[in-house]
C-alpha cells in the first residue's frame, strides 16, 4: 500500500460524499415535484378535463432538477473510479 493508493481513497471517498451532498438536494425535490405533477394528471383525469401537455414552470424545473442530480451522481461515480483505482494501483 502507497501513498499514490492513499491519495487515490482519499481523493475517491471526498468525491463520493460531495457528490451525494450534491445530488440529494435537487433529487428529492425533483421526486416531490414528480408526484405533485402525477397528482395533478390524476385530479385532470378524474375531472373528466384534457391537461396541456405544453411546458410548464414545473417541467423545466423538473429538468433543471434532474441535470443537478446526475452532475452530483457523475462527480460520485469519478470518486468511486478513483476508490477502485487505489485498490488496483501497485
Amino acid at each position: 500500500m502507497g501513498l499514490l493508493n492513499l491519495i487515490a481513497w482519499g481523493a475517491g471517498v471526498v468525491l463520493i460524499a460531495l457528490g451525494y451532498r450534491r445530488a440529494r438536494g435537487p433529487w428529492l425535490r425533483y421526486q416531490a415535484l414528480r408526484e405533485q405533477d402525477a397528482n395533478v394528471a390524476r385530479y385532470e383525469a378524474w375531472r373528466g378535463g384534457l391537461r396541456d401537455t405544453g411546458t410548464t414552470g414545473a417541467s423545466v424545473a423538473m429538468a433543471m432538477l434532474r441535470r443537478q442530480a446526475q452532475a452530483g451522481a457523475l462527480i460520485a461515480v469519478v470518486g468511486f473510479v478513483l476508490v477502485m483505482a487505489g485498490f488496483a494501483l501497485k
